[in-house]
């Protein structure tokens, strides 16, 4: 697996908690993909963007606040993570609040950038108010030269920062060939069934923060990176819970980047627990990704702690039952420990993408929906029987097909599914969500003589 853009210059932005790295990060990106509370320490991974500045191209790194280690459960990891960014980076964003003045932890951070040897800008936040300007030239003595003044909130020295940056680093070379669409997999689950473990196996790297505590990651991260030269797009996301369990704030700010995550992938990798096969809440995480029309991987994770390794066929029996409303979803044992089961997951990722947007010829299609429905014909209705006069798939990703019948009222909900299932044995729509449309006669044209 190879990482993507290699030869866009990457900018880490770093900081201790709370001083608007998340802001900064979003104002020059010109989006919302990293959360931003009036808490310390809301960002724990490291979430990359694009910029794109009088004509260059940047990635820019939001980092995780550097904190006190002893008191923060995560602090280890986020300073590994901060040190992953700047080994990668060309140039270096150091954020500080103007409003508080230098501190102690502004200190041990600008020692910590001295040593990487990396190109610096001082970056004094809040400069908008009268503190900040008060306090201005004490950031002098942090010993990385003259500092800059600008406003995450408002905006105000955003474009003289990125001036700045550009000036540390080289010109970018010209962009590589536009590249194949990629396939976009999201992974989603409860807190703590080894989402971000999952990723990390995929991407081979400690890219997200991976820790016991429920509900560590927060934000959505998009990954892009190479399978077999197939280009994929990965975006590990916060633990989704049960609604009446969400608090406001940064939990639900993540469930809704999970299901937005959700909306604009191809493939959705449920990961559940292999200790916690039947929990009701991941049921309705698949629900979530079937009512959405994604193609849909279901990961029984954490097999490597499993009691019987060998009774997969057992466990994959129960999945079965409890997930009987997507009958067509495969099921993988994975360990992101032992890499057991990553392998296939992506690969059916891409088979199901390529699925997602086969199309059927309409011919062929007609005569096997006239055939399924002469050998099994459908139910009486008040005392009307279902004629299907002409069908047509008009969309992939997901592939749509619109019947055109007598009457739609008379189509019952399990001859629906006979039709469906119809149309999955015969044109291998396993592991995608289909649609199946029925429309009256009056809708639409007629059957074509």
């Amino acid at each position: 697996m190879t990482s993507p853009e290699p030869l866009l210059p990457i900018v880490a932005i770093v900081g201790r908690p709370n001083v608007g790295k998340s802001a900064l990060f979003n104002r020059l990106t010109r989006r919302n993909n990293a959360l931003v509370e009036d808490l310390p320490g809301t960002t724990r991974d490291r979430i990359y963007g694009l910029v794109e500045w009088r004509g260059r191209n940047l990635r820019i790194v939001d980092t995780g606040g550097l904190g006190d280690e002893a008191t923060d459960p995560f602090g280890t990891l986020i300073r590994e993570g901060v040190a992953h960014a700047l080994a990668e980076s060309q140039a270096v964003v150091f954020v500080v609040d103007g409003q508080s003045g230098p501190t102690g932890a502004d200190y041990e951070v600008a020692d910590m950038l001295r040593k990487a040897r990396q190109p610096v800008l001082l970056c004094v936040n809040k400069g908008d108010t009268g503190a900040a300007e008060r306090n201005f030239v004490e950031f002098y003595a942090l010993g990385l030269g003259e500092p800059m003044s600008v406003s995450a909130l408002h905006g105000r020295g955003a474009g003289d920062l990125l001036d700045a940056v550009l000036e540390l680093i080289p010109e970018a070379p010209e962009e590589p060939p536009v590249e194949p669409e990629r396939v976009r997999v999201a992974i989603v689950g409860r807190p703590n069934v080894g989402k971000s473990s999952i990723t990390n196996a995929i991407l081979g790297e400690k890219r997200a923060i991976v820790s016991d505590v429920p509900g560590t990651t927060r934000d959505a991260i998009d990954t892009s990176f190479d399978f077999g030269g197939q280009p994929m797009l990965l975006v590990d996301t916060a633990g989704i819970r049960r609604a009446g369990r969400i608090e406001r704030g940064v939990e639900r700010h993540s469930v809704q980047r999970a299901e937005r995550a959700v909306d604009r992938s191809d493939v959705v990798f449920v990961v559940i627990d292999q200790q916690e096969l039947l929990v009701a809440q991941d049921t309705h995480i698949a629900g979530y990704a079937a009512t959405a029309n994604k193609g849909i991987v279901i990961l029984v994770n954490k097999w490597d702690l499993a009691e019987d390794r060998a009774a997969k066929p057992e466990a994959a029996q129960k999945v079965d039952a409890k997930y009987k409303f997507i009958p067509w979803a495969p099921v993988i044992f994975t360990s992101a420990v032992t890499g057991e089961g990553v392998q296939d997951a992506l690969e059916l990722a891409v088979h199901i993408s390529e699925v997602r947007r086969r199309r059927v010829q309409t011919s062929e299609l007609n005569r096997v929906l006239h055939r399924a429905m002469a050998e099994h014909g459908p139910p009486t209705i008040r005392h009307k029987k279902l004629k299907l006069y002409f069908a047509t798939q008009p969309e992939v990703a997901p592939p749509t097909f619109v019947l055109f019948v007598n009457d739609p009222a008379l189509v019952h909900f399990s001859y629906e599914r006979f039709l469906e299932n119809t149309l999955r044995s015969n044109f291998d729509f396993e592991g995608t969500a289909i649609r199946v449309i029925f429309r009256g006669r009056a809708e639409g044209t007629e059957e074509p003589s």
